[in-house]
């Protein structure tokens, strides 16, 4: 699957509060999430307080976003896939397990979760390192189809171009109605995200995201185990735009797992894994149903792993 990868630079207005009182994202993740680990999918994106890293060159502007007194310049990186509406990852597998790529989408049989299981993959480099914006930064820029143009005049993009095209799509999904029993919503703060996840889980959860050791090509891993996580979940995939913005959902009937794996060079990989015991809902022609050969319907359930910036969160 090809990749088309260009740099938006985005004039942020970005509100970074210098006070004591000032409670940060990562501060908000402690004080809701004491006991959860920050998976390494979160923790890179989030802003440097001194303004370096992912967010930096701070400087006085005061026009109109946040603090008066202090704004930021970022440079992001948007990828689109041009085979799915979403960047699911570059996953290609061994024939020696039934599967199928859809949408950038890995799909096959629970039954094939087990140890010993063969499958080539790349795990593609995490490549959207657009940073979270504080939650009152966030709030306070437009986030509508009605206010396209406003958005696009603020981080400089011009209308009808490749940025203009990915920033509308992702609100487009944004906005579309949910599928027949999914709850969504996006986040467009990590703080937004912490909320609606523990909205519908609580607060004893755990967040996990695919990772790998290291970069590698294309090679064959095998499953090395597999632990299930739950049967609850909330599920946050990130999105393409100027800034962190996630679309989340909640999905019922489902199973989560987390899987070990290792690559013939050495490199090891935990992957989470989703499930869907019910794909009665499924168009009845999607891809998944003619290469695994199975029927919509829940006598058989059909799994996918998480691509990697996603979040995947289950409670404990």
């Amino acid at each position: 699957m090809e990749f088309i990868l260009f740099r938006l630079f985005a004039f942020l207005s970005v509100a970074f509060v210098v006070t004591h009182a000032a409670v940060s994202s990562e501060d908000y993740w402690r004080s809701v999430l004491p006991n959860t680990p920050m998976p390494k999918s979160i923790t890179q994106l989030l802003p440097s307080p001194d303004g370096s890293g992912t967010v930096d060159n701070i400087f006085a502007c005061g026009n109109g976003y946040g603090n008066k007194n202090y704004c930021a310049f970022a440079a992001g990186h948007i990828i689109n896939r041009f085979a799915g509406d979403k960047d699911y990852g570059d996953h290609r597998y061994d024939s020696s397990a039934p599967s199928v790529t859809f949408d950038g989408v890995f799909y096959f049989l629970e039954k094939d979760l087990q140890k010993g299981t063969n499958m080539n993959i790349h795990f593609t480099k995490f490549t959207t390192p657009t940073p979270f914006l504080p939650r009152n930064v966030a709030d306070s820029i437009p986030f509508s189809s009605k206010k396209l143009v406003e958005i696009l005049s603020k981080f400089s993009v011009k209308q009808n171009t490749l940025e203009s095209k990915l920033m509308k799509r992702t609100i487009d999904e944004c906005e579309a109605p949910g599928n027949k029993g999914e709850e969504k919503y996006c986040a467009t703060s990590l703080e937004n995200m912490i909320d609606f996840a523990t909205s519908k889980l609580g607060k004893k959860v755990n967040a996990v995201s695919t990772d790998v050791e290291k970069e590698s090509g294309l090679q064959k891993y095998r499953i090395l185990g597999s632990k299930k996580l739950g049967e609850t979940t909330v599920v946050c995939h990130k999105q393409n735009y100027a800034y962190a913005v996630f679309y989340c959902h909640n999905i019922n009937n489902v199973k989560a797992y987390a899987v070990s794996l290792v690559g013939n060079d050495g490199t090891k990989a935990r992957a989470a894994v989703v499930c869907h015991m019910d794909t009665s809902s499924w168009n009845p022609k999607h891809m998944a149903f003619q290469a695994l050969h199975v029927k919509p319907g829940n006598s058989v359930s059909v799994c996918h792993f998480l691509e990697k910036g996603s979040v995947l969160w289950v409670p404990y």
